[in-house]
């Protein structure tokens, strides 16, 4: 039963991942072909080559996108539906649609939305090629510690239910991720390397267009996953099967 739910898993999450292309080609793209319009703009001004184009700005933007957010889907899929599996039975008495749903939004407030409140990202023509290795350091260190965070607040909120009643020990549970998680933020270093030219309409319309990718991503992979993974656990609609 664990491996038809992966199975369906990774066909939830590459169908998720085409409606994020999709959302990425309308909103998304635009903003990067104006960052990449600046870019080379500057360069010309301050009287550098342009840089070789060993893949087309076309194809990066059509089948390489493509080819990117379906491998991203899948591989997201899989592990969600692992997650799901390790969970169904063991957080109360919830369907998988609504399993499914807490933790599409788990994994978008750990991995995207916390992270980015911290480094959000950014198209061509911002950040310095000094600085990747630590940009991408600090980043990912910021996912590992939103993970440490939501997991220790789940921890601690559970047993404060148990002691202090649910919505008491939910709002403590709440308050604890939202306190470490700025403690952890504060702890880490800043990263500002905006071009004082760049556009800012441009920075900002990126950015939404990023979040509103993963907001599409992980909220389709939730929606999607929820009736696949009933048709595997409720096969007389029940609802009370159990992976083992």
């Amino acid at each position: 039963m664990a491996g038809r739910l992966l199975a369906r898993g990774m066909i939830a999450g590459v169908l998720a991942a085409c409606l994020a292309f999709l959302f990425a080609r309308v909103f998304g793209e635009p903003q990067v072909d104006l960052s990449i319009a600046f870019e080379t703009a500057r360069d010309a001004a301050a009287g550098m080559a342009a840089e070789p184009e060993i893949v087309s700005r076309k194809m990066q933007a059509s089948f390489g996108l493509f080819t990117a957010a379906a491998l991203y889907g899948a591989a997201y899929g899989g592990i969600f539906a692992i997650v799901f599996a390790l969970a169904y039975g063991r957080v109360g008495r919830v369907s998988p649609r609504a399993l499914a749903l807490l933790l599409a939004g788990a994994g978008f407030l750990t991995f995207v939305l916390i992270p980015d409140l911290k480094y959000p990202p950014n198209p061509p023509a911002v950040g310095q090629e000094g600085t990747i290795g630590l940009r991408t350091v600090t980043y990912f260190e910021m996912i590992v510690l939103s993970l440490c965070v939501m997991a220790l607040s789940i921890l601690v909120g559970r047993r404060l239910i148990q002691r202090f009643g649910q919505w008491n020990g939910m709002l403590c549970g709440v308050g604890l991720f939202v306190a470490l998680t700025a403690l952890v933020q504060s702890g880490l270093p800043n990263i500002n390397e905006v071009p004082a030219d760049f556009p800012a309409i441009v920075l900002w319309r990126f950015r939404e267009a990023a979040i509103g990718m993963q907001v599409v991503l992980w909220g389709a992979l939730g929606l999607i996953f929820g009736p696949l993974a009933t048709a595997v656990l409720t096969p007389g609609g029940t609802g009370r099967h159990r992976v083992g």
